[in-house]
């Protein structure tokens, strides 16, 4: 069974999940998109123990207290996105690394644009910082939840 809740954010509602007492999911969504992505009776609005110490671990980090997570992560995803998800995980709060920084890193220095596409991938927002990578020239590129948003949580961790 898959438990999950809502959290409200500086950022809009996020949507988290857990499965066998790991984080799973960590979103902006709405309920019509979590009816979309899973079978009907595969889930249950349940705030657990986890879900409890994950929503009070990301109000003091929207509250400028908390710099790092302590939460046990399963997100679903392939050999190499584990690969660059653990790499993005090494990034300390406040810094950036560039694609190619990170490409280096997981050992496929070409491999920018499959970074890329590992950090869109990125089901666990926030607590798996996809937010600080950039392009190699300084640039706000590619976000899922929206360039804003990752300007906004850039931002946050440079003023805190």
């Amino acid at each position: 069974m898959q438990y999950f809740s809502y959290i409200p954010s500086p950022l809009g509602t996020l949507l988290i999940t857990e499965e066998q007492n790991a984080i799973t999911r960590l979103s902006l969504s709405s309920e019509e998109t979590l009816l979309m992505q899973f079978p009907a009776g595969s889930m249950k609005e349940q705030e657990t123990p986890l879900i409890s110490t994950a929503k009070q671990q990301l109000a003091e980090y929207f509250q400028g207290t908390r710099k790092n997570f302590s939460l046990p992560l399963a997100p679903f995803g392939t050999p190499f996105q584990h690969k660059v998800w653990d790499a993005l995980c090494t990034i300390p709060y406040g810094e950036t690394r560039s694609y190619k920084e990170i490409a280096i890193q997981v050992g496929n220095p070409k491999g920018c644009r499959a970074v890329g596409m590992a950090n869109h991938r990125n089901p666990i927002m926030v607590i798996v910082p996809c937010h600080r990578v950039i392009g190699s020239n300084g640039a706000l590129v590619g976000y899922a939840g929206g360039l804003g948003i990752k300007e906004w949580l850039l931002e946050h961790e440079k003023n805190h």
